[in-house]
């Protein structure tokens, strides 16, 4: 059975002031004109999705795997600590490997051997984080006192210093992870970090037994002009996803489109194009798309290149 499409309008906040004086918005695109041309383009995306077997029985993670368990409680510091791979340990970490693990799927189980805490922690670890300029090399190290003058009295924001996160304990447990097969149940050595409020995660599955994405099949249908694509899902909740959308700096008038089948869903965007000069920049703006049903085992497409969108934290 194949679902209708819908096309959700929601109030979003964009980037302004890219367009230079004297741009204007394009005429607004036939609602009708644009819904035709984003149906026949993701109705050939869909149909043209069919991924080996390794898709339905193996496993395929469709997540990074660095996973925040939890909340982080994240600072500017933290996070771009988290994103760029810094840490050090302050453990001996085990170099053993664990016997099989269970990635445990909505439907069905797969045993997958695993890797040591010690292998997880060299994929995890990227390497020292730079000296910040100006800041201090030690983080408890306060700031210099307020001389006597017209702003005495007035304290600065703490500066804090780029250091690494600290590991302090690891365990073997599961995390949810997005898969080709849904969440599942996914084994991974959970690291403590003596500044973040819940522990990282890094999937503990070894190499040889994950799968990746087949290449999707190039769409002959024309790529509408008003029409943009999805970049990467931020959440997934039941039946509403939050997706990130590419647009140009000074388009204008986003509109959330869904395309919606039994086995797949296909997601992008209208836009409004700007006449004139504008510069060449892409944002990333997130959107709230409410399907009929809810996702479960379904993959989510991106209309203009047909690729399986990834579940990005952080």
């Amino acid at each position: 059975m194949r679902r209708v499409l819908a096309i959700l309008s929601l109030p979003l906040l964009l980037v302004a002031g890219c367009a230079p004086a004297g741009s204007e918005p394009a005429a607004a695109p036939s609602p009708t004109g644009r819904q035709a041309m984003f149906e026949q383009r993701a109705a050939q995306i869909a149909a043209a999705w069919q991924p080996g077997p390794e898709w339905r029985d193996g496993y395929v993670p469709l997540q990074e795997p660095t996973i925040p368990v939890g909340d982080p409680g994240f600072t500017p510091d933290t996070r771009t600590a988290f994103h760029a791979g810094w840490y050090r340990e302050q453990l001996s970490i085990p170099t053993a490997r664990p016997k099989d693990g269970t990635i445990r799927f909505v439907e069905g189980s797969l045993t997958v051997p695993l890797v040591s805490a010690a292998e997880a922690y060299r994929e995890l670890d990227r390497g020292d984080p730079p000296a910040c300029g100006g800041r201090p090399t030690n983080p408890a190290t306060p700031p210099p006192a307020q001389p006597d003058g017209p702003d005495a009295g007035v304290s600065s924001s703490p500066q804090t210093a780029c250091i690494p996160l600290t590991v302090t304990a690891v365990e073997l447990d599961s995390v949810p992870v997005r898969t080709s097969r849904g969440e599942a149940q996914v084994p991974a050595w959970l690291f403590t970090i003596d500044e973040l409020t819940a522990p990282v995660a890094r999937l503990a599955v070894a190499p040889d037994a994950v799968g990746v994405p087949p290449e999707p099949a190039a769409s002959t249908a024309p790529l509408p002009e008003e029409v943009v694509g999805a970049q990467d899902l931020r959440a997934v909740d039941g039946a509403t996803l939050t997706v990130r959308l590419g647009i140009g700096a000074c388009d204008t008038g986003l509109t959330p489109l869904v395309y919606e089948r039994d086995d797949v869903v296909v997601v992008g965007g209208g836009v409004t194009r700007a006449t004139g000069v504008c510069t060449e920049q892409l944002l990333l703006e997130p959107v709230t798309v409410r399907l009929a049903a809810p996702l479960g085992e379904r993959t989510v497409l991106d209309v203009l290149g047909g690729a399986p969108l990834r579940l990005t934290t952080g």
